[in-house]
């Protein structure tokens, strides 16, 4: 990104809402939505700040800006925290108006509201109580905000928007505590509210990133690591959608649409990123894009009406398959299907998601059911054992979502052998399973693991066993933290070898737990009484557990695997 598309500094309430500067939140971001947890937070951070010996300032995250002239910008990710400062600011000068009414240092009070009003909120008409605000709020919150409460008249509360109640329950949480707080400090009350505004402009700041157009805030949203800055790139997707519809035509019932049907999109996606889910669906649909592209992307093709409602149905009717294979014990897939879907999950392989929306649309079940196979075997074979570069496996899987799309792949046969690029032959798949770590001390390792040691024992056994189940563990053959018995293998084999596929097998809870750190003697006699196969055979074949007869029980998996994860059309 260019620097001089691009700018970040660090900037006090004070700086940002002073010297003549406004800021409007789009029309069509999302309306105010804190309620008293998040206000009861903010005022918690802000009393940290004023009290003696406190903090002597509050971070209040990222705020970022859209503007071409540095002067009115726009609101782009931020505008539920400068919307609720502002309402503070609001409380404030309603107690002052209070000090007035009452007749309590009634001139001295006036000038101090006038400024802190001028500041902080902006010029009211003195006749006609208009604003001109230094804050503009979303098309859905603006009137109340600018009619009802800037003016601090009287608040209405039947007939309004949810989100404009909440506007209208922020000020009057915040009166009650600035109210409180005017009580428990001392010296004059105008001059206190009016040190209250000065100090938590000072002390309330806001790392501030601005940028000059809406493909740069996009790339602010991809870059960033910061809670909730993803769903700010959806609110701008979002935001550049209505704006197509809004192009000098009176479409407020288009508008109203789209909006009720995205929201209820993100709504069903719940914890899944709707930015995933977009270019997994594009991707299904289109011309590879990748995630830094993406905005970009869409804003070049999607520039009508059409193109827009195009788009939304396009989304809506893949929505079903995405969720699914998100969540597929939601779903009323087969069971088949749904176990393919789970073990995806398990492997967090997101590679194939553009392939499986294009092929749900296109395919037969049994098709589809035999493509789910495809992809987690080569997941297994690509991703979790060779661990190969994902980039070009990628573009393959988009490349044959796309033919999918245009009608040229119809079954599962042709879907195969467009794939075959990215199926990793035996004699690869089998060497690098003989030499594979996984480090089970990470919680999904852990399920890996356990679901390549549940496949091999089916495979040996035909015996099924779930691979989440509570009633087995993984038996680290040499122990984690070997003591009496293990002293033939020397710190670096330990730190080798523990996470070795062939160190490990299967072993029900309470015999595992039994076991602990014992030497091999002790515990090749519970191996074999075990009622896994592939721990009775490894206690059958290794009379003594040494680095040679691990590598060696591991090629002998390894062979097993390249059996058991193989795709006959292909291999």
């Amino acid at each position: 990104m260019a620097a001089t598309n691009f700018k970040t500094e660090n900037n006090t309430f004070r700086k940002l809402i002073g010297n003549g500067l406004t800021y409007r939140i789009p029309r069509f971001q999302r309306d105010y939505s804190w309620t008293d947890d998040e206000w009861e937070d903010l005022w918690m951070d802000l009393m940290g700040t004023l009290q003696s010996g406190g903090e002597p300032a509050h971070y209040m995250g990222y705020l970022v800006l859209q503007s071409a002239d540095d002067k009115t910008f726009e609101v782009i990710d931020g505008q539920q925290r400068l919307t609720t400062v502002s309402i503070i600011v609001l409380a404030v000068l309603k107690n002052l108006q209070r000090l007035i009414d009452a007749g309590n240092d009634s001139e001295a009070n006036g000038r101090r509201m006038e400024q802190i009003r001028q500041t902080y909120v902006g010029y009211l008409d003195p006749v006609t109580l208009i604003a001109r605000p230094k804050l503009t709020l979303n098309r859905n919150n603006n009137s109340y905000y600018q009619d009802f409460m800037v003016p601090m008249g009287h608040l209405p509360q039947r007939g309004f928007r949810a989100s404009e109640h909440l506007l209208r329950k922020a000020f009057e949480w915040f009166d009650r505590r600035v109210t409180e707080f005017l009580k428990k400090s001392t010296g004059t009350e105008g001059m206190r509210l009016a040190q209250f505004v000065e100090d938590m402009s000072d002390r309330l700041f806001f790392t501030v990133i601005t940028v000059t157009d809406e493909l740069n805030a996009y790339k602010v949203f991809e870059t960033l690591n910061a809670r909730g800055v993803r769903l700010s790139a959806t609110d701008l997707l979002k935001n550049y959608l209505f704006s197509v519809l809004d192009r000098g035509n009176d479409k407020d019932h288009e508008l109203r649409n789209l909006e009720e049907r995205w929201e209820a999109m993100v709504g069903r996606l719940g914890a899944e990123s709707f930015p995933d889910f977009l270019r997994a669906h594009w991707n299904s649909r289109r011309t590879f894009a990748r995630q830094a592209e993406l905005f970009k992307t869409v804003r070049n093709q999607v520039n009508s009406r059409e193109m827009v409602f195009q788009l939304l149905r396009d989304m809506e009717e893949d929505l079903d398959t995405y969720l699914a294979l998100s969540s597929p014990e939601a779903s009323d897939w087969p069971q088949e299907i749904k176990g393919f879907a789970s073990t995806l999950r398990t492997f967090n392989v997101r590679q194939p998601l553009p392939l499986l929306l294009a092929a749900k649309r296109i395919f037969d079940t049994p098709d589809f059911a035999g493509l789910m196979r495809a992809c987690v075997v080569i997941s297994m074979r690509f991703n979790v054992i060779c661990s190969y570069s994902t980039a070009e496996q990628e573009r393959t899987y988009n490349a044959v979502a796309e033919r999918i799309a245009k009608g040229e792949v119809a079954n599962l046969g042709a879907a195969l052998a467009a794939m075959q690029s990215i199926y990793p032959s035996d004699a690869a798949f089998r060497s690098a399973f003989a030499e594979k770590t996984i480090r089970t001390t990470q919680s999904r390792n852990n399920r890996v693991v356990r679901f390549i040691l549940c496949a091999l024992e089916k495979h040996l056994s035909s015996q099924d066993h779930n691979f989440t189940s509570d009633s087995f563990n993984i038996e680290h053959v040499l122990p984690q933290n070997p003591q009496t018995g293990w002293e033939a293998f020397t710190d670096e084999e330990v730190d080798a070898l523990t996470y070795r596929l062939g160190n490990m097998t299967l072993m029900q809870a309470g015999a595992n737990k039994d076991l602990g750190n014992t030497g091999y003697a002790a515990k090749r006699p519970v191996f074999e009484q075990s009622g896994f196969a592939i721990t009775r055979r490894l206690a059958t074949d290794h009379a003594e557990w040494t680095p040679e007869r691990i590598a060696a029980h591991q090629n002998w998996m390894a062979a097993q695997a390249t059996a058991v994860w193989r795709i006959a059309q292909i291999g």
